[in-house]
C-alpha cells in the first residue's frame, strides 16, 4: 500500500497519525547527528582545551590525556547499547532514544560549563571524565534505538531509502562540527580558543540536545513494538537474563552483524573521519585545506546516499552490499596510495571511497533491523555493533598514520580488503530482507 508522502507509517506500510514524515526523520536522526557531533567536536578541539584540564609537563603530554579520555566514550559504547538496547526492547523505542538524548546533551552541557583545573584542581579532570562515560554510554544506545525506531516507522516498499536519513544526519553532525571548528579558529584566534572559546562547540551541542527532546518526545511509538507489548504481554516483564536468551536464540543473526560490520566500520572511520588528518599529518596536505576537503566530500557523501537507499528498495539489499563489498576489494590498494600533498586529489578520492560506502552505511539500519524479531531487535543491533565500533573503529585512523610512518600502508590496505571480503562473505550466506515484515 503507499503511503502519502506527509505521513509515517508502520513497518506493515500502513499510514498512522502523527507528525510529519521530515519531523519523524529529523526526530530519529538528530541523536545521531549530536553523536557525531560530540565526537568531532572533542577531537577537534581537545588540542585547545587539554592543558584547562590536565597539566602535566608539557602541552602535549596534556592533549595525549585528553585524548585518553576520548577513548573512554569507545569503551563505553557496548556497554550503552547493551543497556540501551534493553531499554528499547522493554520499554520502547521512543523511551530509549529520549533517554540517551538527554544524556548525550548533558554531557556536552556538562563540558562546556566544567570548572578548569586552575579553578578546582583534580576535579576538573573528574569531572571531564565522568561525562565522556555518560556520552560513551549514550552513544551505544543512540544506535540501538534509532535504526530500530526509523525500520520500524518506515513504509516497508520505502525502510531502505529511510534508513539513509540517518546516515544523513550523522554526516551533518560531523560537517557541522568541522565548520565551526574552522570558523571558530579563522575568527577568533588561538589565544581564544585555549582561553576560553572551546566552550562554545560544546554548548551549542547541549542545546541541540535539548532542543531534539522536544522533537523526540512527540513522535509516535512504532506500531512494531507496540504490538508485540499488547500480544506478548512480556516486553515491560522481560529482564536481562530474557535478554540474553532471546539474542542467544538470534546467533546466526549476531554473527552476520559481526561480518558485516568488521569492514563497514573500519572503512568508515578511515575514510569519512580519518582522511583529511591522515593527509594533512602524513602527505602535507596544508591544514585548513584538508579540512575544507573533508567538509566537501561529506557534503557529497550526504547527498548521493538516498541513491543506494532507492536502489536497494527496487533490487534487494544484497545487490548493493555486493557492490559495496567489491568496489572496496578493488578500490582500497590505489585509493590509499594516491593520497598525496593536493588537497584536490584528496577530495576525488574521498568522494569516490564514500560514494561507494554509501552502499552500506546507508541501508545498514533497514537491513540489521530486518534480521531480528521485534523482541530483541534494538539489542541485536546495539550490542554487536556498538563492540565492533568500539574495538575496531577507533582504532582504524591511528592504525593506518602508525603504519605510515613505518612506510606501510599497505598492510593496512590488505587489512581492510580482508575485512571486506569476509563483509561480502557474510553478504553470500545472508538472506535477502527487502520487504520484510517487521511486526
Amino acid at each position: 500500500m503507499s503511503v502519502p508522502s506527509h505521513t509515517p507509517a508502520n513497518a506493515t506500510g500502513r499510514a498512522v497519525s502523527g507528525p510529519p514524515v521530515l519531523r519523524t526523520l529529523f526526530g530519529a536522526g538528530i541523536g545521531n547527528a549530536l553523536e557525531w557531533y560530540d565526537w568531532s567536536v572533542y577531537a577537534i578541539f581537545a588540542p585547545f582545551f587539554a592543558a584547562q584540564f590536565f597539566v602535566q609537563d608539557g602541552a602535549t603530554a596534556a592533549l595525549l590525556s585528553a585524548l585518553a579520555v576520548f577513548a573512554v566514550g569507545f569503551v563505553m559504547r557496548p556497554i550503552g547499547g547493551f543497556l540501551f538496547g534493553w531499554l528499547a526492547d522493554r520499554r520502547g523505542r521512543r523511551f530509549s532514544m529520549t533517554t540517551s538524548m538527554i544524556l548525550m546533551a548533558a554531557g556536552s552541557l556538562l563540558i562546556g560549563l566544567a570548572p578548569t583545573h586552575a579553578a578546582i584542581g583534580l576535579w576538573a579532570a573528574v569531572i571531564l571524565v565522568f561525562a565522556r562515560l555518560a556520552q560513551g554510554l549514550a552513544h551505544g544506545g543512540e544506535i540501538a534505538a534509532s535504526y530500530t525506531y526509523i525500520a520500524e516507522i518506515a513504509p516497508r516498499a520505502r525502510r531502505g531509502l529511510w534508513s539513509t536519513s540517518l546516515y544523513v544526519s550523522v554526516t551533518a553532525g560531523i560537517v557541522l562540527a568541522s565548520v565551526i571548528g574552522a570558523a571558530a579558529s579563522s575568527a577568533l584566534g588561538e589565544e581564544a580558543l585555549r582561553a576560553w572559546a572551546w566552550r562554545i562547540p560544546f554548548l551549542i551541542g547541549g542545546l541541540l540536545g535539548f532542543a531534539g527532546l522536544y522533537l523526540r518526545r512527540t513522535l509516535p511509538e512504532t506500531e512494531a513494538f507496540e504490538r508485540h507489548d499488547e500480544d506478548a504481554g512480556t516486553a515491560r516483564r522481560a529482564g536481562i537474563r530474557d535478554l540474553v536468551r532471546g539474542l542467544a536464540a538470534n546467533k546466526r543473526s549476531l554473527a552476520r552483524m559481526l561480518g558485516f560490520s568488521l569492514a563497514s566500520t573500519v572503512v568508515y572511520y578511515t575514510w569519512a573521519i580519518g582522511a583529511s588528518g591522515f593527509a594533512i599529518t602524513t602527505r602535507g596536505v596544508p591544514t585548513a585545506a584538508g579540512l575544507w576537503t573533508s567538509v566537501a566530500a561529506n557534503v557529497v557523501f550526504m547527498v548521493t546516499l538516498p541513491l543506494w537507499g532507492k536502489l536497494s528498495d527496487r533490487f534487494g539489499r544484497k545487490p548493493v552490499f555486493t557492490t559495496y563489498s567489491v568496489a572496496f576489494a578493488v578500490l582500497s590498494f590505489p585509493l590509499l596510495l594516491l593520497i598525496d600533498d593536493s588537497a584536490v586529489r584528496l577530495f576525488v578520492i574521498m568522494v569516490v571511497a564514500l560514494f561507494f560506502l554509501g552502499a552500506f552505511v546507508g541501508i545498514m539500519p533497514a537491513y540489521f533491523a530486518e534480521l531480528f524479531p521485534t523482541a530483541v531487535r534494538a539489542s541485536g543491533i546495539g550490542v554487536p555493533y556498538s563492540f565492533v565500533v568500539a574495538v575496531f573503529g577507533g582504532t582504524a585512523p591511528y592504525l593506518l598514520t602508525w603504519l605510515s610512518e613505518h612506510g606501510l600502508e599497505w598492510v593496512f590496505a590488505l587489512y581492510m580488503v580482508v575485512l571486506v571480503l569476509i563483509g561480502l562473505l557474510t553478504t553470500v550466506l545472508s538472506p535477502e530482507t527487502r520487504g520484510r515484515d517487521l511486526s
